[in-house]
C-alpha cells in the first residue's frame, strides 16, 4: 500500500510548487519500473568488482611473466592484459582451437583446477627459441611432439609457480602443474554449464604475437569470493608490506654478491719498464712488510688487515674495523 501523506506534508508539497521549488511536471509520468532479465543458464556469479580484482591479480603476474620469461627465452617478453570476462565452461571449450595447448593446474588449497591455455603459435615460438632457434612460428599448425610437449612442460612449470606470487594478498596457494593437454575434450574439468572467468592476456614474444587464456571455474574459487574486491586487495597487501618489506630487503641484501680486494701496496713504472717485466722481475712498492693493508668493499675502504696464509692460500687478517663512509 502507498504511503498516504499527512496534512503538513500536503501543505508542503503545494508551497514549494506554487513556488517554482517543483516542477508539476516531474509527477505527470507514470514511475516506470525496469525490469532486468536473467538467464538461468549463466547465473551472474561473478560481478564486475570480481573480475577486476582479477585483472589487479593478472596484471601483477603478466609483469612477473616479462621479468623472468626472457631468462629462459633469451628474447624480449611483452604481457598485457586485454580483458575479463564471466562465460560458461562451453562457450569457452567451443571456441578452442585443434591443436590447443592447455595447462591443468592444481589450485591447492582451493578446490578443483584452473586451466591456462597458450596459442600454438606462441607455443612453436617457444620450442624453436628453447632449441636454438631464432623463434619463429610454424606457418601450418600441426600437432606437437612428446618431445616438444617436454619442452613446453619446463616453460608451463615456471608460468605456474609465477602464480604464488599475485596471489598472496587474497589467499596462499601452491600451484601445480598436472598435465599439459592438446585436445580440449580430454580437459573436461568442470560441467559444461559451470561458470568461469576467463582473462585473455596478450603475449609477445620478439616479433611474435599471441594470446593466453586463463580458465578459473567458479567452484574453485567460491571459498575466497568475498576477499576478490580492490579494498580487501590493497588492504592486505598494504598490511603485509609493512609487516614485511624489511626483512624482504634484508633477505636480499644479504645474498648480494660484492667483490672485496686487499690492497698490498701502490708503484708506478713507465711504459717501457711495464713491456719489458720478465719473470723474477721485483717491483718496489710504497708500502712495508709490517705494515696493514687497506681492504676494499666495492671501492670503499671497509677494514684494516695483516697479509699472511690460511689451508694454504693466500688470506688476510682483520685488525681494525673503519666504521666511516
Amino acid at each position: 500500500m502507498a504511503d498516504v501523506l499527512s496534512q503538513s506534508e500536503i501543505d508542503a508539497l503545494l508551497k514549494q510548487l506554487s513556488s517554482g521549488e517543483l516542477d508539476a511536471e516531474d509527477f505527470s509520468e507514470e514511475s516506470v519500473v525496469k525490469i532486468k532479465d536473467y538467464d538461468f543458464a549463466r547465473p551472474a556469479k561473478f560481478s564486475k568488482e570480481h573480475l577486476r580484482t582479477l585483472e589487479i591479480i593478472f596484471e601483477n603476474f603478466g609483469r612477473l611473466v616479462s621479468s623472468n620469461l626472457p631468462a629462459y627465452l633469451r628474447k624480449n617478453v611483452q604481457i598485457d592484459v586485454m580483458n575479463s570476462e564471466a562465460v560458461t565452461y562451453s562457450e569457452f571449450s567451443n571456441a578452442l582451437s585443434n591443436p590447443v595447448l592447455l595447462g591443468i593446474v592444481n589450485f591447492e588449497p582451493l578446490n578443483g583446477n584452473i586451466l591456462i591455455e597458450l596459442a600454438s603459435n606462441l607455443g612453436f615460438t617457444i620450442i624453436d627459441r628453447m632449441l636454438g632457434g631464432l623463434g619463429d612460428p610454424l606457418d601450418k599448425a600441426r600437432e606437437f611432439s612428446e618431445i616438444e610437449l617436454s619442452v613446453l612442460e619446463r616453460i608451463f612449470v615456471v608460468l605456474v609457480d609465477l602464480l604464488r606470487e599475485p596471489w598472496q594478498n587474497v589467499v596462499e596457494i601452491h600451484p601445480k602443474l598436472e598435465r599439459i593437454e592438446t585436445n580440449s575434450q580430454f580437459a573436461q574439468i568442470i560441467s559444461p554449464s559451470e561458470m568461469i572467468a576467463i582473462i585473455t592476456i596478450n603475449m609477445t614474444i620478439g616479433n611474435v604475437e599471441g594470446l593466453m587464456n586463463v580458465c578459473l571455474p567458479f567452484m574453485t574459487l567460491e571459498d575466497i569470493m568475498d576477499k576478490l574486491n580492490t579494498k580487501y586487495w590493497f588492504s592486505t597487501m598494504q598490511s603485509r608490506d609493512s609487516d614485511d618489506y624489511e626483512a624482504f630487503i634484508e633477505t636480499a641484501i644479504n645474498k648480494a654478491q660484492i667483490p672485496i680486494k686487499a690492497l698490498l701496496g701502490r708503484s708506478s713504472i713507465s711504459v717501457m719498464d711495464f713491456v719489458n717485466l720478465q719473470v723474477g722481475d721485483i717491483i718496489r712498492l710504497d708500502s712495508h712488510v709490517d705494515d696493514e693493508l687497506d681492504v676494499y668493499v666495492g671501492n670503499i675502504v671497509k677494514f684494516k688487515a695483516l697479509p699472511g696464509s690460511g689451508s694454504e692460500a693466500y688470506a688476510v687478517k682483520v685488525t681494525e674495523i673503519i666504521r666511516e663512509e
